[in-house]
């Protein structure tokens, strides 16, 4: 008996590698699986086994932070960052892709749809394993439900509508055609998915070993139930355009929502707060210390440099806080900000994007570009916007001749904080986020694991410049063409020369200033002031919803005082379209770089209109010398480089050919 069930589990492991690129919805592995796979899920091993593999897509096609690979290229396929050395790049942005040709790295529906059908095949059968303990099988089975849930989220703010499979699959006695199967409506997949977490979050533990990392807790599922509920509410789902007018199922049926439901605002809200609720994470602070860099006092709220966080920024480093989140100087089982994480080490991760972002003579690839928007969009010290700044007169960058504009802090280094010699004025007094997340001309990398030689180089992005070594800063094929470069997720240990290290990084795939964002964006959202909603907490208890000022405080107050920065006006708060415009902006910044920026953008609408503005930069074609560096392009002299192009179809990605001739009641998107 030991001897079959050896042959079972090793034919079974061999029909899982045989079919590993097969669809859910292919339904030949459900033949080559049915009669040995109960059998062998009754031994500890192959159901250990099992869901280790389950787990495979979570870490790749599933993960957002990527340079590429199986997890695709969204990351660089918005306004905010260019990646200068890999086509695709430019393929996306330029929406050069169809149902037939989806640039490979995007399409996500075969290895997602076979994670479900993993996930649905384990909780079907893992009762069987009588070597598992009761809570050991609750356990399991909690985390299969949340990795089906997390698997079909993902093809969900791909796709939108999709189909939801079967609870344990589908009846292999029907005919092909019989088990066609159509999309669901995209409030059915919704409820489907939140339900999914839900159940989840009963039985998965509030903490992990840190050798557990990427295994998700209940704050986890909770807060990824929040997202699924956001997504809901926002206005490419919550009836507010036409753009989706036309999804149908097979049979003529709306897909999405038509009437708008100010309600699933208030359902979001209180999902968010179920979170927050848990009194189980915090934002990550660093506390100050002697080499503590403190932003200038602001004149206008002096009190935020003398009150303890959260209510200032008296005791914290603001800068240190926000650049540690992301440079593997804290682990994340030690981080109470981070909700839930993956392992991020693979050929296609953070490690290999510090890679791209580093300096040419330096070693790296130097390819990471950041673009003018986002560079503009960060606030100055005191709260203000740099156009705010420029109508008070308090820009320095316009107080001084054109002639001294470049490099007008020659002699005036340790003046402005995070700044040293030869920098522009036009990059000093801004937030701290922007030193630890922007790579402007002149910013120092310390590469403090690399030779001396390659050590604390001050980096200019100007073409054909060399540092002191005779060594080019640029690849003149390959560079970031807006001459902004990035640094979030840099360390300054870092170094790639031999002898050099990078240092381990984690994915932030959920934390908590992410969910504080998304409360404050709910409850602004409620109507007006006597609006109020009942809604259901997690735990099935009533709690009221309605737009209030200082829940608005509670979600938005705590991010911007670690950042260093004042917190937002009454008059802002009080004014819902105000407040909207500082919360998309807040989140541009807090979250560059963590590809919320892409899906951001979608969900709101806005993509259509902020992903057809050109991209603009420093004009890097010209010398390192002379004012003519001032001048910006708009995408003029590289705009065969790099072109933009966004249509409304572009929303959704179509889904792929093979699959809807393969599926007779699936239909496509529209425009695709």
């Amino acid at each position: 008996m030991k001897t079959l069930n050896k042959f079972i589990i090793a034919g079974i492991i061999a029909v899982i590698s045989f079919s590993s690129c097969a669809d859910y919805l292919d339904v030949s592995s459900y033949f080559e699986e049915t009669g040995t796979i109960g059998a062998a899920f009754k031994k500890r091993n192959y159901v250990e086994g099992f869901f280790s593999n389950a787990y495979e897509v979570m870490y790749d096609e599933l993960a957002d932070i990527t340079i590429g690979g199986k997890g695709g290229f969204s990351m660089w396929a918005t306004d905010d960052l260019l990646r200068m050395d890999d086509n695709a790049c430019k393929l996306y942005q330029n929406g050069e892709y169809n149902a037939n040709n989806l640039l490979k790295e995007n399409d996500k529906w075969k290895r997602v749809y076979e994670t479900i059908r993993k996930a649905s095949t384990f909780l079907q059968y893992v009762d069987s394993c009588k070597e598992l303990s009761l809570n050991e099988i609750s356990e399991y089975k909690a985390q299969a439900h949340f990795l089906r849930g997390y698997a079909y989220w993902i093809l969900l703010r791909e796709y939108g509508p999709i189909p939801i499979m079967p609870e344990y699959g589908l009846d292999i006695s029907l005919s092909y055609e019989q088990m066609a199967v159509p999309r669901n409506s995209f409030d059915e997949c919704v409820d489907f998915i939140a339900n999914e977490f839900l159940r989840a979050a009963r039985n998965l533990p509030t903490s992990w070993t840190p050798n557990n990392i990427g295994r998700p807790t209940r704050g986890a599922a909770l807060a990824a139930r929040a997202r699924v509920y956001l997504l809901a509410a926002s206005p490419l789902f919550n009836r507010d355009g036409q753009e989706l007018f036309n999804l149908k199922d097979h049979e003529g049926r709306q897909l999405i929502p038509q009437e708008y439901d100010e309600s699933k605002w208030a359902r979001a809200a209180a999902a968010a707060l179920d979170v927050i609720n848990l009194n189980q994470y915090a934002l990550y602070t660093v506390p100050k210390s002697n080499s503590t860099t403190e932003p200038p006092v602001n004149a206008a709220h002096p009190e935020y440099s003398t009150l303890n966080f959260p209510d200032g920024w008296a005791d914290i480093d603001p800068y240190a806080s926000y650049s540690q989140l992301f440079d593997g100087t804290v682990q994340s089982s030690k981080n109470k900000e981070v909700i839930f994480t993956r392992p991020n080490d693979n050929k296609d991760g953070i490690r290999q994007l510090v890679s791209l972002m580093m300096p040419y003579s330096l070693k790296g690839a130097n390819t990471v570009a950041v673009t003018m928007k986002q560079f503009e969009a960060y606030y100055r010290y005191d709260g203000k916007t740099v156009e705010e700044a420029r109508v008070a007169g308090e820009y320095e960058f316009d107080n001084v001749p054109d002639n001294q504009k470049r490099t007008t802090v020659a002699s005036t280094a340790g003046k402005y904080p995070y700044i040293g010699r030869m920098v522009s004025l036009k990059f000093v007094n801004l937030e701290p986020r922007f030193y630890a997340s922007i790579a402007y001309p002149g910013s120092i990398w310390e590469a403090e694991s690399n030779p001396n030689a390659y050590r604390n180089q001050q980096i200019f992005y100007y073409q054909g410049q060399t540092d002191m070594n005779g060594n080019m800063y640029s690849n003149p094929k390959a560079f970031p063409i807006t001459g902004i470069g990035m640094r979030k997720f840099y360390n300054k240990s870092d170094g790639l020369t031999e002898g050099g290290s990078i240092t381990d990084k984690f994915e932030p795939a959920i934390r908590y200033a992410d969910v504080l964002l998304w409360y404050a964006e709910a409850v602004n959202e409620i109507g007006e002031e006597n609006s109020e909603y009942t809604v259901k907490t997690w735990q099935n208890e009533d709690i009221v919803i309605k737009r209030d000022v200082d829940e608005l405080r509670r979600g938005m107050k705590p991010v911007r005082m670690r950042a260093g920065l004042p917190d937002l006006s009454d008059e802002i708060y009080n004014n819902r379209n105000s407040f909207r415009s500082r919360l998309k902006r807040e989140r541009q910044i807090e979250l560059f770089g963590e590809c919320k920026r892409y899906y951001d953008l979608r969900r709101w609408r806005d993509a259509q209109v902020e992903e057809n503005i050109p991209v603009r930069g420093f004009n890097t074609d010209m010398p390192s010398t002379g004012t003519s560096w001032l001048r910006f392009y708009d995408a003029v002299s590289h705009s065969s480089t790099y072109p933009k192009y966004f249509v409304s179809k572009m929303y959704l990605w179509p889904i792929p050919q093979y699959e809807l001739t393969r599926n007779k009641k699936l239909t496509q998107n529209p425009g695709w």
